[in-house]
């Protein structure tokens, strides 16, 4: 049974979000704040993380950015909630590290398939074959990206898509292939997020983003 962390300051969405996930049969905890979760964390690790990004003694970018840069929850699974609507904070959620984001307000049955979706791509994690394309190479069971032998930090769900691409290397693959393989055949979410990842992607990959291929109307290709 997978272990879920909550870190909420409304006390009201909290309990909604952690009953509705003890119904689907996870162990949930809620902290109202990120010091709460900061303590709990020093006990125990949980499977996945969800966190708002409006809290009162610190925001959630900054915890994300803290969880990456630790090597015990450098691989933590995040969700990030989010009041705000623009482009550019959710490309920030994601920058920061952040594996997806809901904004604000959401279904609790879309929470639960992002909980879900997640949890399943992070456990099928264990093949061992290097991949490489020219300058780029993915170590699949150490989760590490290199490029020219230099270490990038990807997001998860930016990992997912990388070596996705890279082990169907001149092969067009279509959006909804996409977003089946790396967010799960019960992710309904808007295809704009397949679109941001590959954006904070291919910034993070910097000259070598250009193995990455957008074609028209139809999916993404790497080359």
């Amino acid at each position: 049974m997978s272990l879920l962390y909550i870190v909420e300051d409304d006390t009201n969405i909290r309990e909604i979000e952690t009953f509705a996930l003890k119904n689907s049969g996870y162990t949930v905890e809620g902290f109202e704040c990120a010091t709460d979760f900061y303590r709990r964390m020093k006990v125990r690790t949980p499977d996945l993380a969800i966190l708002d990004i409006m809290l009162p003694d610190e925001d959630g970018i900054s915890m994300v950015k803290k969880l990456r840069a630790d090597i015990e929850t450098k691989h933590l699974p995040i969700i990030m909630v989010t009041a705000k609507t623009t482009e550019i904070d959710k490309v920030k959620g994601l920058d920061s590290g952040a594996d997806d984001y809901l904004t604000k307000p959401f279904g609790i049955m879309e929470l639960i398939s992002r909980v879900k979706a997640l949890l399943r791509r992070s456990s099928a994690i264990g093949e061992d074959e290097i991949l490489t394309l020219s300058e780029i190479t993915l170590e699949p069971n150490k989760r590490l990206c290199k490029v020219d032998g230099e270490t990038v930090e990807l997001t998860y769900k930016e990992y997912e898509l990388l070596r996705l691409l890279v082990q169907n290397a001149g092969i067009v693959l279509k959006r909804d292939v996409l977003m089946e393989r790396v967010w799960g055949t019960d992710y309904e979410g808007e295809s704009r997020t397949l679109d941001m990842h590959i954006k904070t992607l291919r910034q993070k990959l910097g000259d070598a983003s250009k193995h990455i291929k957008t074609v028209r109307n139809v999916g993404y290709q790497a080359e």
